[in-house]
C-alpha cells in the first residue's frame, strides 16, 4: 500500500452548507477559537457562512491534524492561514497547511519570512467570501506584529500586542515599549469599544476580553496609565525568554516548513502514519474512508464490532470481515492479529470508533476507524454479503 503523501483537496464551498449554517448558528459568521495547552496559544477559525470561506489565525504545528480535520468537517474552504507575528514560543502550522488545503500564508511583510505568499501590510485587507479583515500594523512586541480587525469591528485579533489584561514583552525581536504603547493606544483602542478581543496567548484561563475593559483595567496600560508608566513597567519584567525561542523562531522565518533534513533537535516534526491515508477527525480518531478500504480488503483485517445478530441481519456485512462484538473486544484482541493493520466497522461508525480506541489503548499501533460505517460503504455502492460468522463459532 502506497502512503498518502498529501491530505488532499479541500471541500468544496457548497459542501456541507446545511451543517455549516447550523455549526454557526444561524449567524453570517462562524468563528471557532482552539487551544494548545502546551504553549498557551489560541488559534481561530473564521468562515463566512454565505461562500464557506475561511481564514485560520495563529495556527500550531502540533495541532495542525486537529485544525485540518475542522475545516473538513465543517465543509470550509481556507483561503488564508494567517499570523499575527513571527511567534517565539511555537511553530506556526501554516507551511503545513498550504500544502494541505493550497491556502496563502499570510504574514507582515516587514518580517522577511521564507514562503509567505500574501505579504501583509498596514491598511491591507483578507479577504474571505464577503467578509474580510483589516490589517492593522501594532509593532513593539516584534517589529512585524499585526492585529487583524473583523470588517464590521466587532472583533479583533490581537496576538500579543494586546493580552487579555496584559501585553506582549518587549525585550527581543526588535521589542519596542515606545512602540507598542503607541500601537495599543491608538491602533487597538480606537477600536469601539464593544468590539471584543481575541489574543494570541493566556495562561490563567481567560479567552476574551473588549476595548472598554483593557482600556479600564489593563494592569500596564489601561485605568489612564501613559507611556511614561507604561515604558517604566516594561523595562522592570525582567522575564526568562521563552524557551523554545531558539527552535521556533528559525523555524517560524520559514513559516513553519521543516529543513530538509529530519537530523537535530530544532527539525519539526509530525508523527504520521504510513501504511493508510489516514485522516483524523476532529475528536482525534483515526479514519479512513470506505473507498479506500473497498480497494485494499486483502491487505487490512476488517473487524466488525456489531452483535452476531446485526452481522447476519439485513443491513449485511462486508467481506472478509472478522466478528468481535464491542462488549467482548478486550477479552477477545489478542484474537486480531498484531502484524496486519486493522479497519473498525459497525452500523454508522460510533461503536467502531470506540473499539478503535481501545484497541490504541491496547497497544495496535495500525489501526483505523471506517468513517461512516455501514451506512457509508453502502452510500458508495461497494459489496455485501448477507451473513458474517463469528469468528469464536
Amino acid at each position: 500500500m502506497a502512503p498518502l503523501t498529501s491530505p488532499g483537496p479541500a471541500p468544496t464551498a457548497t459542501s456541507g452548507s446545511q451543517l455549516l449554517v447550523a455549526a454557526a448558528g444561524g449567524a453570517p459568521l462562524l468563528m471557532r477559537q482552539l487551544f494548545d495547552a502546551d504553549t498557551g496559544t489560541f488559534t481561530y477559525l473564521l468562515a463566512d457562512v454565505s461562500s464557506a470561506e475561511a481564514v485560520l489565525i495563529d495556527s500550531v504545528f502540533e495541532q495542525h491534524e486537529r485544525d485540518l480535520s475542522l475545516v473538513r468537517e465543517l465543509g470550509v474552504r481556507l483561503v488564508a492561514c494567517l499570523d499575527t507575528h513571527a511567534h517565539a514560543d511555537h511553530i506556526t502550522g501554516s507551511w503545513l497547511m498550504r500544502q494541505a488545503t493550497g491556502c496563502a500564508i499570510g504574514l507582515a511583510q516587514v518580517v522577511g519570512a521564507e514562503n509567505v505568499t500574501l505579504p501583509l501590510s498596514h491598511g491591507d485587507a483578507v479577504d474571505f467570501g464577503g467578509r474580510h479583515l483589516e490589517v492593522r500594523a501594532t509593532p513593539g512586541h516584534t517589529d512585524g506584529c499585526l492585529t487583524y480587525v473583523l470588517d464590521d469591528e466587532r472583533m479583533a485579533f490581537t496576538g500579543d500586542a494586546l493580552l487579555v489584561r496584559g501585553c506582549g514583552r518587549c525585550d527581543f525581536q526588535q521589542g519596542n515599549a515606545q512602540s507598542l504603547f503607541h500601537s495599543i493606544t491608538e491602533q487597538i483602542f480606537s477600536l469601539p469599544e464593544s468590539c471584543l478581543l481575541y489574543p494570541g496567548h493566556d495562561y490563567a484561563g481567560r479567552s476574551v476580553t473588549s476595548v472598554a475593559e483593557e482600556r479600564h483595567y489593563n494592569s500596564r496600560l489601561g485605568g489612564g496609565a501613559n507611556e511614561r508608566d507604561f515604558v517604566i513597567y516594561m523595562a522592570n519584567l525582567h522575564l526568562a525568554h521563552p524557551h523554545r525561542i531558539a527552535e521556533a523562531l528559525p523555524a517560524n522565518l520559514r513559516c513553519g516548513k521543516p529543513r530538509a533534513s529530519a537530523s537535530g533537535a530544532s527539525q519539526p516534526q509530525l508523527t504520521t502514519e504510513n501504511w493508510a491515508p489516514i485522516e483524523r477527525s476532529y475528536a482525534g480518531l483515526p479514519e479512513l474512508p470506505p473507498s479506500w478500504v473497498g480497494e485494499h480488503l486483502d491487505a487490512v483485517q476488517l473487524l466488525d464490532v456489531r452483535s452476531s445478530e446485526e452481522a447476519s441481519g439485513p443491513d449485511g456485512s462486508i467481506p472478509g470481515s472478522q466478528l468481535i462484538p464491542l462488549p467482548e473486544l478486550t477479552a477477545r484482541a489478542a484474537e486480531l492479529s498484531a502484524e496486519r493493520p486493522v479497519v473498525v466497522v459497525c452500523h454508522s461508525g460510533s461503536r467502531s470508533a470506540l473499539a478503535t480506541q481501545k484497541l490504541l489503548k491496547a497497544g495496535f499501533t495500525q489501526v483505523a476507524n471506517l468513517r461512516g460505517g455501514l451506512r457509508a460503504w453502502n452510500g458508495v455502492g461497494l459489496p455485501m454479503v448477507q451473513q458474517l460468522p463469528s469468528s469464536n463459532a
